[in-house]
């Protein structure tokens, strides 16, 4: 029937592959428009405008993998109030503390956008609707805990019929990504309720990446059989399809249908579906492949180096603000030319990897500060080793 088992929960390295791989894809897409915010018009600024829509598909890749984590953990589970404790327990702290934190800063910069006078107002304001600070995913996945349930029990329920779950979730996203870009976007929704209209904090804008990650585990050897067959094909359908993204972005939504940037850019779109489901399979086969690597032994560098980004990435991607704010400045303090902010992005992207992998790493290592980084290492009703500064940078389990 499925692929699962009630054996002891094995760790998946192909999933720890991806989520380093699409914590360094948000972290670029996001450096990158540090620098045009910066550039001049022309057409190196389009350019990279351009080749950015290649990567639009890491939002996507964290709902997809988030699917596959879930139902590894709790499909035959039904203890759903312990669920969502624990889940939530682990996202509305981060949440809550890194929106503060990040306004205090702002605050402190002289950012006119934020003061202590409007601090309540502007902080529940933020919180609620996720539009500040790169923390939208944040609210995307609380949802798809209270969704998650009710996803298991549709294929629980209909057991010989996961395919065509499938099949009509596929249907549903095609369907509802063409009204929101052909209809949701010529209509006037300034009296529509926030959560409907702002549809890139709606969990259910984004439903089938989380039924392609439940069906991928449920049948994860037949999926990566099937990619391992076709692989170059895909490979190549993937390489085609990221190509045909700068067109559909400069000539079909910018040049035909005249679309400002942001509906343009939108990611949801029919041809960015089908697209990321290319993408999101192809670097599925590559985390299957990079864990059977790791079973043979990877060089002690490498594996330290993974072991540590695994820990920290949900961390990096709460505090990137901080390194993004740093180039910005920069950026802005410079006046260069647009060729040369095109040779400084893989030294600014870099720059970013490492003061959030950095902040990460001191709020893992330092308690109470693990909670920020969704690794709590303090408890008020139990007894703590505090672990001393001069031991940030030991690497230990």
């Amino acid at each position: 029937m499925t692929n699962t088992t009630t054996k002891k929960r094995q760790h998946l390295y192909e999933i720890d592959f991806m989520r380093i791989f699409f914590t360094l894809g948000v972290l670029f897409n996001h450096t990158v428009n540090q620098f045009t915010s910066v550039m001049t018009d022309g057409n190196a600024y389009y350019t990279i405008r351009s080749t950015r829509v290649m990567f639009h598909y890491t939002r996507m890749g964290f709902i997809f993998i988030s699917g596959i984590v879930l139902t590894m953990t709790y499909f035959k589970k039904h203890d759903w109030p312990k669920f969502l404790k624990k889940r939530f327990g682990g996202s509305i702290w981060p949440y809550l503390s890194w929106n503060a934190l990040l306004m205090f800063l702002m605050i402190l910069i002289g950012n006119p956008n934020y003061s202590l006078n409007s601090f309540g107002n502007k902080y529940f304001t933020i919180v609620l609707h996720g539009s500040s600070f790169y923390l939208y995913y944040m609210l995307l996945v609380m949802q798809l805990y209270l969704l998650f349930p009710v996803i298991v029990y549709l294929f629980q329920h209909f057991t010989n019929h996961h395919s065509l779950i499938l099949s009509i979730s596929f249907t549903i996203q095609l369907l509802l990504d063409f009204w929101i870009k052909y209809g949701m976007s010529q209509a006037d929704t300034s009296s529509w309720p926030y959560w409907i209209k702002a549809v890139s904090i709606n969990i259910f804008a984004y439903q089938f990446y989380i039924f392609f990650g439940v069906y991928t585990w449920l049948y994860h050897k037949k999926v990566y059989d099937f990619l391992d067959k076709h692989i170059k094909k895909i490979a190549a359908l993937a390489i085609l399809m990221a190509f045909g993204m700068i067109i559909y972005y400069r000539i079909w939504n910018q040049q035909y249908l005249h679309l400002d940037s942001d509906h343009a850019l939108s990611l949801h779109q029919p041809y960015i579906v089908c697209y990321d489901i290319i993408m999101l399979s192809l670097i599925f086969w590559i985390g299957k492949k990079y864990a059977k690597r790791q079973a043979q032994g990877l060089p002690i560098w490498l594996e330290s180096l993974m072991d540590r980004a695994v820990k920290v990435s949900f961390g990096m991607y709460l505090n990137q603000t901080i390194g993004l704010l740093i180039i910005s400045t920069i950026l802005n303090t410079l006046s260069l030319p647009n060729w040369l902010l095109i040779v400084l992005i893989p030294v600014g992207w870099i720059t970013v990897i490492f003061i959030s992998f950095e902040l990460a790493w001191i709020c893992y290592k330092v308690t109470p500060l693990g909670f920020l980084v969704g690794r709590p290492n303090w408890h008020p009703l139990k007894k703590q080793n505090i672990s001393p500064i001069k031991n940030i940078s030991t690497y230990k389990d």
